[in-house]
């Protein structure tokens, strides 16, 4: 996945670079230094950098950087070709062909050859990296660190993907991945979760959580999570959890055709029931015990009362 060709940075760079000079005139001074502020606030050093840009303290450094920016401000592009279409705001792009291809995207930082070459129009992404988020155009929110990551993304927002070739050709949305090549066959899937290198994923998924990759490895992991043994689960709740050999974890088991079959959940079902019954059975004898108590002590007190309430005997004398 890493013998994606740098030629495409040349051959966009001076096909597009090529039309300009036909345009503009292949003549022309270096960018002069601008002057002073605040007769201009703006940085250039580079063959025709910011040469159509206001005075909106925006510094270019390379040839054709920030070329046609005018009314955009607080951008700064180091690089040949760095914000060459620019009129968006706030921008920062370090690399031959970082930010390329952005007009009205604000707020974007590619740090990289290619990072975020394509973007047009989206707005508050990172990239930092070769090709990082490279075919990125409208996508916003985005995060990449590492070499082609998320290079693919087109349209999708709030990923994230730090290693190289993470989420690599992902388009989708919201999808999370830290290692190397984690979650790079992911495409279009959504709400993704991968952890740890090789991890790739499945094309178009939903929503799953992959943490480690036995089959990348000759060995097995053992899997160790604290706040889970010796902690107490609420009985009236609690499921049985099942696991596949693949990995997977589960509440409910299924037959190969995905039909529910029956498990021993029924069994914690039934304890469950017994428990419910037993206290409901300890309750009745403790209102029995406090019944019986209640009677003995009433039983007592007329006993007692029964005792005083008693004639005294009578003696009798015999006459001789």
């Amino acid at each position: 996945m890493k013998n994606r060709s740098n030629f495409t940075i040349f051959t966009t760079i001076f096909s597009v670079l090529a039309c300009i000079g036909l345009a503009y005139g292949t003549g022309g001074p270096e960018s002069p230094d601008p002057s002073p502020f605040p007769v201009n606030s703006n940085t250039a050093d580079g063959y025709r950098a910011l040469e159509n840009s206001g005075n909106n303290f925006n510094s270019a450094f390379g040839w054709f950087s920030l070329f046609f920016n005018t009314d955009a401000t607080f951008n700064t592009g180091v690089g040949a070709g760095t914000l060459f279409f620019n009129n968006g705001g706030v921008n920062t792009a370090v690399g031959a062909a970082a930010l390329f291809f952005n007009t009205t995207g604000g707020a974007d930082n590619a740090v990289g050859v290619n990072a975020l070459r394509d973007n047009d129009s989206g707005t508050f992404n990172n990239a930092h990296g070769r090709s990082a988020l490279f075919s990125n155009v409208d996508g916003s929110q985005n995060n990449a660190l590492g070499d082609l990551a998320l290079t693919d993304n087109v349209s999708g927002n709030f990923n994230t993907g730090i290693g190289d070739d993470a989420l690599l050709s992902c388009t989708g949305n919201s999808n999370t991945a830290l290692g190397d090549e984690a979650g790079a066959n992911v495409a279009g899937g959504e709400g993704n979760i991968y952890i740890g290198a090789q991890v790739l994923g499945v094309p178009n998924e939903p929503e799953f959580i992959r943490i480690g990759n036995d089959t990348a490895f000759t060995f097995p992991y053992d899997t160790f999570i604290a706040g889970i043994f010796n902690r107490p689960v609420a009985l009236a709740t609690a499921v049985l959890v099942y696991v596949d050999d693949t990995g997977k974890l589960g509440t409910n088991l299924v037959d190969a055709a995905g039909n529910k079959v029956a498990t021993p959940q029924a069994m914690l079902n039934e304890s469950r029931n017994q428990q419910k019954r037993i206290a409901e059975l300890e309750g009745t004898v403790a209102r029995l015990a406090g019944m019986v108590k209640e009677q003995a002590a009433q039983i007592q007190k007329v006993s007692a009362q029964l005792e005083v309430n008693k004639p005294a005997p009578q003696v009798v004398v015999n006459k001789p």
